[in-house]
């Protein structure tokens, strides 16, 4: 409701026609959308890492029993024609091993570093305890409201009965107290404001420092998995090269190695238009013309039915 509205309404000398008044209440409407959605991103960013920690902790349970069986499988060497692969295995074991570590070490600090803090500004006191005064404002600004109204129908009273003692007494009993009404939600939409904007500022200072520490974390977590993931390449394609170059090596039956990661990814490019034609095994078709079916096990079409084709 505009501020010309509400001094038609109310008349020019009240409350609700006061201009900071109502710049007061519109800036608590707004730091009260404000803090609401900051509690709710907050919340989910809570809850967004403890399913990360789930899952994450699930993942070092495997892998740190692929690590097991990698340095198990290593230390037993069992090949009758060298230790190549119980070397690998063991190395890959290690190397494994360390990486796990280093995602444990991850989730604790996403726990330690963003969940536990957003989740105590979720559930702080001076979240509720300002959220609690801006409520009682609104309350006190409503009871205000209804004695502004109570007081124009005295008015109203007064001017039809002119000279009539007892309803000057009420109506000034009852402009006295619209005006400690008043006084006072000043005083507290005050407070609310001051309380809201304390929170509202609060809210996006300590968020921001936790979604850059969820960063950092997540940074010095890959930068030292790809630290332990490059020695490890380095150490076991040595040790192939040093194979293959060997004279002994057998050529028969040599199998053709996988894609790489790249490959599979289509990270050189993607493929030509004809190539992905020939991958294809079904295709649409639309129906030119009607077709009767003449047996239970041919297809009745219409002109225009779309059907699926197989590709011979």
């Amino acid at each position: 409701m505009s501020l010309a509205v509400l001094k038609q309404f109310y008349g020019s000398d009240n409350v609700f026609t006061d201009e900071t008044e109502v710049k007061q209440h519109q800036r608590l409407e707004k730091l009260y959308i404000s803090t609401r959605a900051a509690k709710h991103f907050q919340r989910d960013i809570v809850r967004g890492v403890e399913g990360y920690i789930v899952t994450g902790s699930k993942q070092v349970e495997i892998g740190n029993k692929l690590s097991d069986d990698s340095q198990k499988y290593g230390a037993e060497n069992t090949c009758t024609s060298g230790n190549t692969l119980s070397k690998a295995a063991l190395a890959h074991g290690r190397a494994r091993s360390l990486m796990e570590k280093e995602r444990n070490n991850l989730l604790k600090a996403l726990g330690t570093q963003v969940a536990e803090p957003l989740r105590a500004m979720v559930m702080g006191a001076p979240l509720e305890d300002a959220r609690h005064l801006a409520q009682r404002y609104d309350r006190m600004r409503q009871e205000a409201e209804a004695q502004a109204i109570e007081v124009s129908k005295r008015q109203n009273k007064v001017r039809e009965s002119v000279g009539n003692g007892e309803l000057i007494t009420k109506l000034e009993a009852a402009e006295h107290k619209l005006q400690e009404l008043k006084s006072n939600m000043s005083v507290l939409g005050k407070e609310a404001v001051a309380a809201m904007s304390a929170v509202e500022a609060q809210q996006q200072r300590l968020t921001l420092q936790r979604l850059i520490a969820m960063v950092e974390s997540e940074r010095a977590y890959h930068q030292r998995v790809l630290q332990i993931l490059d020695q490890l390449e380095g150490e076991m394609v040595s040790e192939r090269q040093r194979i293959e170059a060997s004279p002994n090596l057998p050529t028969e039956n040599v199998m053709q190695p996988p894609p790489s990661y790249e490959e599979v990814n289509g990270m050189f490019g993607s493929p030509r238009v004809d190539e992905l034609n020939e991958s294809i095994e079904y295709f649409l078709a639309e129906a030119i013309q009607s077709y009767r079916a003449e047996s239970e096990v041919e297809l009745a079409l219409s002109a225009g039915d779309i059907v699926v084709v197989r590709k011979d």
